[in-house]
């Protein structure tokens, strides 16, 4: 398909900057079938059946961005996936001053060697020491908020928190998923009390979520790849709630890329450890979701392709339309979309 049908005009001032607060008190645009309403995120239980299954990923960010330098010159890191107990692929800014074997200090005590430059300008960075990356991250590193965020204001203490969700456990990701920050002890309180379960995987985003589709056609578009962890307990139970009746609703579209990743012809779910790539458009059948709970996305980006592979691309360009002449608040710390084919 054409890259150009996936485009739409977004005024700068529909960029969230910061979340709503509280966290559920954001807005939240239901789209079930063609038909659209407008609500808050406390009203989910009243959205959905007892008997569905929220389905959240309990990645956890960490702190990925670097400053640092290889003699004179500045050089910026963004981790962005692990190849290795000591080793990350990292995209680099001032990557024409960075050469294979080339040392960066990132300061605190904290360096790394690049190597094996990628034909998408990004390097393995090998840190040095006997420390976990980790704990050399929480030292000389910062919260990797989105470009359009990071472009119009600084990032702050308040991140560390305002990006993380509820359920971040798992260390590895690099980008928050995003759809789970609305959600609080009190929300997910109101959930179970309407018979609303929920469920968590593991996949850690990476950087490459924010990279534009720079293809004029999506079959050339190259996905990047993620790693996920669904244990079988999880797809056991998914796979029950499916068969007695209730929905699998995916909390953001990560969660969705992985159950969809491990669901089969058959329309199990089942479980899956390892990387996905998976690129969803318009004309894909879906066998592991039966809805989608995701904030509003960018113009042209693999993420917009997948919510109108999911509701239809008329559907998904009025509920934008809506949206954006409505006030919704557009992107990570923004508002909240419900769809429901």
């Amino acid at each position: 398909m054409q890259v150009d049908l996936f485009d739409f005009a977004l005024p700068p001032e529909r960029i969230a900057l910061r979340p709503a607060s509280p966290r559920d008190a954001a807005r939240m645009l239901v789209v079930e079938g063609r038909a659209m309403r407008d609500a808050i995120v406390r009203d989910l239980p009243a959205c959905l059946r007892p008997g569905d299954c929220l389905v959240f990923n309990d990645t956890r960010v960490i702190p990925a961005q670097l400053e640092g330098t290889r003699g004179e010159a500045r050089i910026g890191a963004t981790l962005h996936k692990r190849e290795g107990p000591r080793r990350w692929r990292a995209f680099i800014r001032n990557a024409k001053r960075l050469r294979e074997g080339d040392a960066i200090d990132f300061g605190a005590g904290v360096t790394a060697t690049a190597s094996d430059r990628a034909a998408d300008g990004s390097f393995a960075l090998d840190f040095a020491g006997d420390e976990p990356v980790e704990l050399l991250l929480e030292r000389a590193g910062r919260m990797p908020l989105p470009p359009y965020i990071a472009a119009k204001r600084p990032t702050d203490e308040r991140d560390a928190d305002d990006y993380q969700t509820m359920f971040a456990r798992e260390a590895g990701a690099v980008a928050a998923p995003t759809a789970a920050l609305h959600f609080t002890p009190e929300l997910l309180s109101a959930l179970d009390a309407a018979g609303i379960g929920h469920a968590t995987l593991t996949l850690h985003v990476g950087a490459g979520t924010f990279l534009p589709v720079k293809a004029d056609d999506t079959d050339d578009h190259a996905m990047h790849a993620e790693w996920g962890r669904i244990d079988t307990a999880t797809a056991d139970r998914l796979n029950a709630v499916r068969a007695n009746g209730g929905r699998v609703i995916a909390v953001g579209t990560t969660s969705l890329r992985l159950i969809e990743s491990a669901a089969g012809e058959d329309r199990v779910i089942r479980p899956f450890e390892g990387d996905t790539a998976i690129f969803i458009t318009p004309g894909y059948r879906f066998r592991g979701i039966d809805g989608l709970m995701t904030n509003f996305h960018l113009p042209r980006s693999t993420l917009f392709m997948l919510v109108s592979a999911l509701m239809g691309l008329e559907t998904m360009q009025a509920a934008y339309a809506h949206a954006i002449a409505s006030d919704y608040r557009f992107y990570s710390y923004g508002d909240a979309s419900l769809l429901l084919p």
